[in-house]
Parts: C-alpha cells; structure tokens; sequence
C-alpha cells in the first residue's frame, strides 16, 4: 500500500490547482489586523454619544461584534453596556419597524 505525499501548503487548492500559501491572503494581500478605535484615538465611551454608539450597531438594531469592528474586549464590554443603558433610556431604538 503506498502512501501519497500531500504538496505543501494548507487549505483548498487554487484555481490552477496549486495549493494556496499558508498564511491569511485576501486578493488584495495579506489581511490587515484590526487596531481598536477607543484604544487608538483614547475616545472616551458614552451612551449619551449617539453617533458613536450608532456606528456599532446594524440597521437592524443588533450591536456588532468586536471581530467584525475590531474592539478589544475590555471596550466591546463597555460599549455593549452603553448601547444597552441608551436603549433602555429610549435614545437608540431596540428594533427598527
């Protein structure tokens, strides 16, 4: 019984059937780290700051996770928190009709 040696490389194989590099490549190059924008720009969490809070939830009304915006945990939490104390004050709606 012999063996077949796999090519190098992880994932599914390219479109020429070479396989892909090993690391995180989108079409335009390597995917860049999301950098927090509270940790970065030392923005200080309000729930009175609409705007702010606004840009971290859908249309829907759902707050966004911190993978898809690129908050660390520690302002995810406190901006989870902000967003729920303006909804519960009637500031942000819960749902949108």
């Amino acid at each position: 019984m012999a063996f077949i040696k796999k090519p190098a490389g992880h994932g599914k194989p390219g479109a020429d059937g070479a396989p892909r590099p090993g690391g995180k490549f989108k079409k335009g190059g390597p995917i860049r780290k999301k950098v927090c924008r509270f940790c970065a720009d030392k923005i200080e969490i309000d729930y009175k700051n609409l705007s702010l809070l606004r840009a971290f939830i859908t249309e829907r009304g759902k707050i966004l996770s911190g993978r898809v915006t690129g908050t660390c945990a520690k302002h995810q939490r406190e901006l989870d928190t902000a967003i729920k104390r303006a909804r519960m004050l009637a500031l942000i709606p819960f749902t949108v009709n």
